[in-house]
């Protein structure tokens, strides 16, 4: 349900692999809308928007490729995802040069899939190009990064976890030269030392074990464009070393590469600790520091630019509203969104406006469907509906999510009850696909809920 404001348009010709990709897709969370072809992907775009294409690039009456260019002429900002078992990784370099995010090989993994898209999440969660910033000092530091944005520099956006920081570095890429190359971002503390090597510098067939085709890294799929090194300050030290030659050489060299790339790409890095302070204490190198440290910009928490809570709020509030739906917020609860300390920052208020976007049950978002979670918090401020069972404590994390999964669970019980198990009645009645009712039933069967025959199998 946390993924279900991105919709991706699957655009595939093989039946069996688009209803597998629609599948996995909408049972993660998402919605999924699906193209026989280029020609029909682009009557969808025309009568609808989305936030993300998936598209085979072996296709008849137009290929991917000729798709990505026509979406780009239209829809420059739309995010397109390549897939292809026949391209080269050379042909998909270029596709990404055209304008494509990415690129997938086939055969791929389930969960590639869903990783490479939940990189694109962030625009479902309120991260999109327009930066919310109505507070005094997020001004001051939109305007300089929007200064900035106009040369070549490199930036160092640091602040805690969840202020926004890869945010306003997309905002940068946006506002600079290189607005029409591509923005590729790589997370250094979710990946393994070897693995972040291999994806940043790319490698050549048989380079390691497993190593079974080349494939750029992100260094080249970032050419003409803009690469977001995030959270720079968990790179290995070894590491380190091998990205500041880059960054001096301005050319990378392949895993098993007998040669170098030249690159065009700027740089922009994110941390959430004290770099100084890691350079000091010996964990990063100072050479590297000087290097990235060449524009330093500092995002303050959200408790420090509380100009920013009740409109980012609305922003959230309308992007989770139904179609035509009006919520507007109480004054006692944005009051109590205003006093909270948001340790952590946009990340947390989303998370909660989520939550009780769920569990409103009119138009007027109050103080009983807001659930704070700072330890300690009084209890005042975790009331919860009636609708909901909870013990009288503060609720933590996992009885909230269990109270929430429990509700979602009636629901679908009670909707299935009232059109006597017919499951296309039962999904336009929810306002979901068949599809997607399809995976919730097989989750209720895992969590032991026992369904009567009339619902099928």
């Amino acid at each position: 349900m946390s993924n279900v404001a991105l919709k991706i348009l699957v655009v595939e010709d093989d039946d069996l692999l688009r209803e597998a990709l629609c599948d996995t897709l909408a049972f993660a969370g998402y919605g999924v809308e699906f193209a026989c072809d280029g020609v029909e992907a682009l009557a969808l775009l025309h009568r609808q928007s989305v936030d993300l294409v998936v598209s085979d690039v072996q296709m008849a009456a137009m290929d991917g490729h000729a798709l990505l260019q026509n979406i780009k002429r239209t829809w420059p900002r739309l995010p397109v995802v390549l897939m292809t078992a026949f391209g080269c990784v050379e042909k998909a370099v270029a596709a990404m040069r055209d304008g494509a995010a990415d690129y997938l090989i086939k055969p791929f993994e389930a969960e590639v899939l869903i990783a490479m898209v939940s990189r694109f999440a962030h625009k479902a969660a309120g991260d999109g190009a327009e930066m919310i910033a109505e507070d005094p000092r997020a001004q001051q530091v939109v305007e300089l990064a929007r200064r900035v944005a106009a040369s070549d520099a490199t930036v160092m956006l640091s602040g805690e976890s969840g202020t926004g920081k890869e945010v306003l570095a997309r905002f940068i890429h946006d506002n600079s030269s290189r607005c029409d190359g591509p923005f590729v971002a790589i997370n250094c503390a979710a990946l393994p030392e070897t693995m972040l090597e291999s994806i940043l510098f790319g490698y050549e067939k048989g380079a390691f074990t497993g190593a079974h085709q080349a494939r750029a890294g992100k260094f080249e799929q970032a050419e003409g464009g803009t690469l977001l090194l995030d959270e720079i300050s968990e790179m290995d030290v070894a590491l380190q070393a091998k990205l500041l030659r880059v960054l001096q050489e301005k050319e990378v060299e392949r895993l098993g590469g007998k040669g170098t790339i030249a690159l065009d790409v700027r740089v922009l890095a994110t941390t959430n600790r004290d770099l100084r302070g890691e350079v000091t204490a010996g964990r990063f190198r100072e050479d590297l520091f000087y290097r990235l440290n060449v524009f330093p910009i500092a995002l303050a928490p959200l408790r420090e630019r509380r100009g920013d809570i009740l409109p980012l709020v609305r922003r959230f509030v309308d992007e989770q509203s139904g179609a035509g739906q009006v919520v507007n917020l109480s004054p006692r609860a944005a009051q109590m969104l205003e006093a909270y300390a948001w340790p952590g920052n946009i990340r947390e208020l989303h998370n909660v406006v989520q939550r009780a976007m769920i569990l409103l049950a009119g138009d007027i978002l109050g103080e009983a469907d807001i659930h704070l979670e700072e330890p300690g918090a009084p209890v005042s401020l975790l009331s919860v509906p009636s609708t909901v069972a909870a013990p009288a404590e503060a609720l933590d994390g996992s009885a909230l999510e269990n109270d929430l999964r429990g509700h979602e669970q009636q629901i679908i019980v009670d909707a299935l009850k009232a059109e006597r198990g017919r499951r296309k009645e039962t999904a336009e009645r929810l306002g979901i696909s068949p599809r997607t009712l399809r995976y919730k039933l097989a989750k209720l069967r895992d969590d032991g809920i026992v369904l009567p025959d009339m619902y099928g199998t």
